[in-house]
């Protein structure tokens, strides 16, 4: 209901107006209640026209109140001996109508219209794809089962499976500007922070055994004897996706930076910004690249990877300071038993000199973070010393956070004959080595100034880890369903946009909840249909989290009974673009 002011000069009526739907579906009006005189209501509000209006509107929302407590019971015919009718779908998915709003903000429809000029096709590229995301985040599977599961939702396809496929070559043909296209829209949904942009790579095995072009066998972060492809990822502050790009699986992921960096700075209009990445990212060449123009960088060092004498001068307890503080400070005389001690991170500044680059080692020392890795060594030399006890056990060290790598073997001599036997016991000096390093971190930089902010940076390269997991854990992006390299790239595209509307959808509710909490309560929401001729029940658990989801997107689902008009208007109104309705 609505606040109306009609009449001539002087002799003016305030009512309220009720709006309602035609026999034959048309919208109109009605007077539900007068509220008086204008002339009358103003003196009572001392001539206060606003004062007025928003005491009209307070009335009008009470009698909407009072007119909804009034109608909004129903009552549903239901009989014992009819049987439902055969193959109806009755109970149907509603976590996706989020996604879909998020889908509508992000102008996917507007894109997909644009890719129609470039291409020529008749099926809904939009719908296919928008699909595609809602399987990924809610029910991950292989393209048939995602089909069959959009079956589901209240809104089922209206395009057949073989589209889908057509589909995911034209998709890996427009990768680049999908891409492009989001970054610009997602900004109208929450402001990107390019302050910082974080780079990682991962990687994707397949279960086959011949490779071709894109998967190649490679080193696999999974230790898995299959072939792979690399994806890089690119990240803003905020954790939010940037941009990605998949490559051939055994090339160098140092390799994979440039090109990608590129298109960002090009495309995405990312010109200004510092580069955080991990060691193994970190070559001479991609912190050169990152140092030209307005651009900066913050890498992970390796301590074990540096020169011997810069190690020795990092590894010196001396000249450490305190956040805040000038005094030189010898972390070998900390109290590391108080708390205040305990929690504090140190520091110390080292100018190297790389040629013409002029960088700083910023060497940290933390007594909380020397506990944990001493904790963690302690836990791997104990399974150390089992598989020691365990004759046969395959010892061979992996990676560096195998226990195995703590046993050295050794053959036993007998009057200078080599015997058959083989000893094995811990290494205590490989156990010693890595003692040196307990509690000490390093990052590389060309930045100057504040020390705290640089190490903040750094500390923040864990979502994207995160994000990494999410992908592959959550979103199951693996194992991949499809063997051509077109549709291995757009799988991953639509990866990528699944974790994109994910984050969002996150910032939206305001961080407060886990992947798994945001995740289980979207799959488990659904309603199910009473009668073609009435509406809905919600099926599922309503909680704090469904509260505020509600309140984020502006719709309820949560009402004890949704007629089919209702949602309908809440259907539409995931379609439609804030200040746009």
């Amino acid at each position: 209901m609505y606040v109306s002011i009609t009449g001539v000069e002087n002799n003016k009526d305030v009512y309220i107006n009720q709006s309602y739907r035609k026999e034959n579906g048309k919208t109109s009006s009605r007077i539900f209640r007068k509220l008086g005189k204008l002339n009358e209501l103003l003196r009572q509000f001392d001539g206060d026209f606003d004062a007025m209006m928003v005491w009209a509107k307070s009335e009008a929302e009470k009698d909407t109140a009072e007119y909804n407590a009034k109608t909004c019971d129903v009552s549903v015919s239901l009989s014992r001996k009819a049987y439902i009718p055969k193959n109806e779908e009755r109970c149907f998915q509603i976590g996706y109508l989020f996604l879909q709003k998020l889908c509508t903000e992000l102008k996917i429809d507007a894109i997909c219209r644009k890719i129609s000029k470039r291409h020529k096709y008749t099926y809904d590229l939009g719908a296919i794809l928008t699909d595609l995301i809602y399987a990924r985040i809610l029910s991950p599977s292989s393209r048939l089962s995602s089909f069959s599961y959009c079956k589901t939702l209240l809104e089922p396809p209206k395009y057949e499976l073989p589209n889908v496929y057509r589909a995911l070559s034209v998709m890996a043909e427009e990768s680049d500007l999908i891409q492009e296209e989001l970054y610009k829209n997602s900004n109208f949904v929450h402001p990107r922070n390019k302050k910082v942009l974080y780079y990682d790579c991962t990687n994707y095995y397949f279960e086959i055994e011949q490779e071709d072009e894109l998967r190649r066998y490679g080193k696999s972060k999974e230790h898995r004897p299959n072939p792979i492809v690399t994806m890089g990822l690119f990240m803003d502050a905020d954790g939010i996706p940037l941009a990605f790009d998949i490559f051939p699986g055994n090339q160098n992921e140092q390799t994979t930076l440039k090109p990608l960096e590129s298109k960002v700075i090009k495309d995405f209009g990312c010109s200004e910004f510092i580069f955080c990445s991990d060691a193994g990212l970190g070559s001479r060449a991609n912190r050169r690249f990152n140092s030209l123009a307005n651009r900066s960088y913050v890498i992970t060092q390796s301590l074990k990877k540096m020169r011997k004498e810069e190690r020795e001068i990092a590894l010196k307890p001396t000249q450490f300071k305190k956040p805040g503080f000038d005094k030189w400070i010898d972390i070998s005389t900390l109290d590391e038993s108080a708390p205040e001690v305990y929690e504090t991170i140190y520091y110390k500044e080292i100018p190297v000199v790389n040629g013409n680059m002029d960088e700083t080692v910023i060497v940290t020392y933390s007594p909380k973070y020397k506990a944990y890795q001493k904790r963690i060594r302690e836990q791997q030399i104990s399974r150390a010393m089992k598989m020691i006890e365990q004759p046969g056990r395959k010892r061979k060290s992996k990676n560096q956070n195998d226990p195995a790598r703590f046993i050295k073997t050794t053959n036993v001599t007998n009057d200078g004959e080599i015997a058959e036997k083989k000893v094995c016991e811990l290494d205590s000096d490989k156990i010693r080595d890595e003692e040196k390093y307990d509690g000490f971190y390093a990052v590389i930089t060309n930045l100057e100034g504040d020390i705290g902010g640089i190490l903040k940076i750094n500390r923040q390269r864990w979502e994207i880890e995160e994000n990494f997991r999410i992908m592959k854990t959550d979103f199951e992006a693996r194992p991949v369903y499809v063997r051509r390299e077109d549709r291995i790239k757009a799988h991953f595209l639509t990866c990528y946009i699944s974790l994109l509307v994910y984050r969002l959808l996150e910032k939206k509710v305001g961080n407060n909840y886990t992947c798994n909490e945001i995740l289980s309560t979207l799959r488990s929401m659904q309603v199910t249909l009473l009668s073609k001729e009435s509406g809905y029940i919600p099926s599922y658990k309503r909680t704090v989290l469904t509260d505020d989801l509600h309140k984020a997107f502006g719709f309820h689902t949560d009402y004890e009974f949704i007629s089919k008009s209702a949602m309908r208007s809440i259907i539409k109104s995931t379609k439609t673009e804030e200040g746009k309705k």
